[in-house]
Order: C-alpha cells, then structure tokens, then sequence
C-alpha cells in the first residue's frame, strides 16, 4: 500500500512525500546479548486528560510511562530514570520524580537482574532564590541521595543549577562531590551535561575552559574512585569524550551521552591499556526513540559483526542530529513525537506543555529522517497521525 503525505519544508512549501514501502528494524533475539552497557533515558508519557494547568502542574499517565519502560527492557536496554529526557527541570518536579523512580524499580523486579535501573539524583527541587551557600547543595543533593537510596536504587548523580549559582571555584564542586560520593551505597554515574543542553548549567566544574572542566572532574573521579562506576558527558564533542575516556581511573566507565556521535563512540577506537578506555558505553536520550536499532545493532556488535553494527546504528544518526538540533534542550519533543507516530502513546501531549517546541517543518523532516532510518513501525498509523496534526496546523 502506498502512503503518501503532503509534508511543510523549511522554505514554507508542501511537498509530496511517500513512506518507503520497507521493513522496520527489529531485533533478530527475543534475549538480546549486548557487550556494553547500554541506557536509554526513558520519556514520560503526559496524562491529557488530567485537569491541571500545564505549564505550572505535572500530570503522568503512569501505565503508559511504564509499559514504555517494560518495552525497553525487553530490548536488552536499561532504563536511566527521571533524566532530563523525562523532563527533569523542564516541567517534571521532584515529588512526581521519585514516584517515577519507585514505580520503575518495582516495574524492573519482573524483568530480574537484567532489567537494569539508574536514577537521576539532583538538586532541582531546591528554591534556587534561596540557595545561598555549597552546604544548601550538599543538603538538596543529599536529601534525593536519602529518598533513592531508600527505596534501593542506583544513583545517576546530575549536573546541579544550584551548584554553578554558588560555587566560585572547582575547589566547590570538588567538595560537593566529594561528599556526595564519599556517603554513596554503590558506585553511581555522573553526568556532566553541557550548557547546551541547559543553558543554566554554563561554566560547570568552575570554569568555562572545557579542558580545565576536565580536569577537574577527573580528579574528583580519581579520588574517589571506587564510588564511581562511571560518567556521562553530554558536550556533542566526540573528541573531548575520547580524550577523558582514556585520561579516567581504572574501571571507570565512559558512558556516551553525544547524541551526534554515538555510534562511533560505542564500536570504540581499539585504544590498548584499560578495557573501558577504548569504547564508551551509553546513556542516551536518543535510544529512546531509536529502542528497537539500538537494541538490534548493539547484539551484532556483540556478535562480533561490526560492519552489520553501523549499517542498522548509522542511518539513525541523521536522525538524532536533527531531534538535538539546537536549541538542544528542545529535544524531548522529538522524542514523544517518535513514540506517537509509533503507536507506544496515544496522543502528541507532553508535560509543560513542551509538544509546542518544535516547528511543524521540524516534526515533518524528523518522520522523513525516522523512515529512511527503517524506525517507522507501523506505516499505516504513522501516516494517519501525521495527517492530524497536519490537519490541526491548517494543512489539508
């Protein structure tokens, strides 16, 4: 059956696309083996019917959320939780994050030990107008370190707004960190996410030299670290990544947060000394949308087959650049467009109302982009859909 749409481009014209009469990718296991670690952070999934006001309150259809979870889990993928693709800061709040976190715990008990949980422990839940000294961060920090440590989960230590407000120097991040991780119960994951992602975030680790950054971040890792089981660094500077990589202590894992790169990143660069040296693993916002190329490139890498590893991974980058596009931060509204288009929700609706972020051009250019990349499930639905919200803009 053919599938044609009359699709907006950037020049403010329609242009008759059709939907390539193709296979979508699938995994060739229904027990997926992989030979790195591999998180996706999950999106929530908005309740549209909830009656609250959108910008100011948070409302989560809970099953939804969590069948998605389910849905990566049965892929091989773990679930880094309550990231900022879940909208942590923009529009998800901390009491509605730890009901994420403890339900997603609970939900990962039926998968075993397989079903791995990482939980994104922070200080957005602090009144930053009186946030006035590093103690106040310490005490957010360790208020949500309490709360996930309590209901037994893995800590995702992310990057703090608070903490760039007040500190005036590495020597305050490198007492933040290490008090935080001095008191972790297991090793936990650290994030450094760039301020192109969160503009707020700008001079994190004390400084705005990235290489001074660095170096900075990796003493704290040094000095600690048996508490460190690894870092996310989400810079979209795959060069960077490879040169902190090889500089971390030994064991430490690098886990890819480029959403540019990330495939190279992953196959590795066969750098000799530690084994995690040479490779990153992952924790990506992208694998969200990407689930099932992921799952099934990651099990041919692990096959040994590295040539079939970038043949499925690689037509999903093009794909990924344009969801991150800048501004970055905005990313999270390709992502639920994805899980629309693909059946896994109902409705185009995001907390805070963040669905309005992207232009109508943008979500045509990302179906074309997730088409050629074989991650259209089911033609039939997707087309229906995109005609709606074509229909909703005025395009008939």
């Amino acid at each position: 059956m053919t599938l044609k749409l009359r699709l907006p481009t950037d020049a403010g014209t329609l242009e008759t696309y059709t939907l390539r009469d193709a296979t979508a990718v699938r995994t060739t296991t229904s027990t997926p083996r992989f030979n790195r670690i591999a998180y996706s952070a999950a999106h929530v999934v908005a309740d549209p019917l909830a009656a609250i006001d959108p910008w100011l309150q948070c409302a989560v259809d809970w099953d939804t959320t969590m069948a998605y979870r389910r849905r990566l889990w049965s892929l091989g993928l773990g679930v880094a939780e309550a990231m900022d693709t879940a909208q942590r800061g923009m529009g998800l709040d901390w009491p509605t994050s730890l009901e994420l976190i403890r339900r997603s715990l609970d939900a990962a008990r039926d998968f075993g030990p397989a079903a791995l949980v990482a939980s994104g422990c922070g200080t957005d839940h602090l009144n930053l107008d009186q946030v006035k000294t590093v103690d106040d961060v310490i005490r957010g920090y360790e208020e949500q370190m309490e709360a996930i440590e309590a209901l037994g989960g893995k800590l995702i230590v992310m990057a703090s707004r608070a903490l760039v407000r007040v500190a005036s120097g590495p020597a305050d991040y490198e007492r933040v960190y290490g008090r935080i991780l001095s008191q972790a119960r297991q090793p936990v994951i650290l994030h450094w996410l760039g301020d192109m992602f969160d503009p707020a975030l700008k001079g994190y680790w004390g400084t705005t030299d990235v290489d001074a950054a660095m170096d900075t971040a990796l003493g704290i890792i040094a000095a600690h670290a048996d508490k460190v089981d690894g870092i996310k660094i989400s810079l979209l500077d795959k060069d960077k990544e490879i040169a902190m990589r090889r500089r971390l202590a030994p064991g430490v894992r690098m886990y890819t947060g480029d959403d540019f790169n990330y495939a190279e990143l992953i196959a590795g660069d066969g750098f000799g000394g530690e084994p995690t040296h040479g490779k990153s693993d992952a924790l990506l916002g992208i694998f969200d949308a990407i689930a099932p190329a992921a799952s099934a490139a990651l099990g041919e890498l692990a096959a040994g087959n590295l040539a079939r590893f970038h043949e499925i991974l690689g037509p999903t980058v093009p794909l990924s650049r344009h969801i991150f596009k800048a501004p970055t931060r905005f990313y999270k509204t390709g992502v639920v467009f994805m899980a629309w288009l693909n059946g896994h929700q109902s409705h185009f609706t995001m907390v805070g109302g963040q669905q309005s972020t992207r232009s109508l051009p943008h979500l045509a250019e990302l179906l074309r982009l997730a088409d050629a990349a074989g991650l259209i499930e089911q033609p039939e639905l997707a087309a229906h859909r995109m005609k709606a919200l074509l229909a909703l803009h005025g395009v008939e």
